[in-house]
């Protein structure tokens, strides 16, 4: 298959399943904290049509980040507003991470097994987990961002003086065209990558034991 066409395959999968679940736990954690606008509204679920944008996945299948339809909150009925919004705003991104972690430690058993020979089936198959893992890196980190829209500046802006704020969120649209301007112009890149190799590093510890176990396992079958 042309590795263009498996390329944006892939980045579909992941749109269909990393957007959803980061949309997804943005409601699921609000409704916890207190405010039910997302449940309201649909969007606890795992149905990728109930998150999806029209440019927010053209953007995730032409250049590896995209968004979902932001989930709406209502601040008002958390009962401490900030910690809400968050925690709220938190969730996405490390939902993404924790999908990351879980396609880490799928990719390492299956590229293990196959010798990491990935002309074979199973070193086929351990390819894709990886791309779905640097994917749900790529996003989490992006959405850390304190941009506006992003979740990281409803982080940041979470301990901003309220003057500040609103401020930032009236000129909103504008910073957010600016933000695609970056992204297009390539200027992001180098920061961005930074970021990923940081949190790839990081996974690639946390699941160290998965090499031992493997090792362990190999060593046995080689016997």
């Amino acid at each position: 298959m042309n590795e263009n066409i498996l390329d944006y395959l892939i980045k579909g999968l992941v749109l269909f399943t990393a957007v959803p679940v980061h949309e997804c736990a943005h409601a699921w954690v609000a409704e916890k904290m207190g405010d039910d606008t997302g449940r309201q509204q649909g969007r606890i679920t795992l149905n990728p049509f109930a998150h999806l944008t029209l440019w927010g996945s053209l953007m995730m299948i032409l250049v590896g980040f995209g968004w979902g339809k932001p989930v709406s909150v209502d601040p008002r009925n958390f009962k401490n507003p900030k910690k809400g919004m968050v925690l709220t705003s938190l969730a996405g991104p490390v939902s993404n991470f924790i999908m990351a972690f879980l396609a880490m430690i799928v990719y390492k058993v299956l590229a293990m097994l196959s010798g990491f020979d990935d002309s074979t089936t199973l070193g086929m198959v351990a390819w894709v987990f990886l791309y779905v893992m640097l994917i749900n890196i790529s996003l989490g980190v992006f959405n850390f961002l304190p941009i506006p829209p992003l979740d990281g500046s409803k982080i940041f802006n979470a301990i901003l003086p309220e003057k500040w704020y609103f401020t930032i969120m009236r000129y909103e649209q504008f910073i957010f065209i600016g933000l695609i301007i970056l992204l297009y112009s390539g200027l992001l890149d180098e920061p961005l990558y930074f970021l990923q190799g940081k949190v790839i590093d990081l996974m690639d510890i946390l699941t160290i034991w998965v090499d031992y176990i493997m090792g362990f396992i190999m060593a046995g079958t080689a016997v």
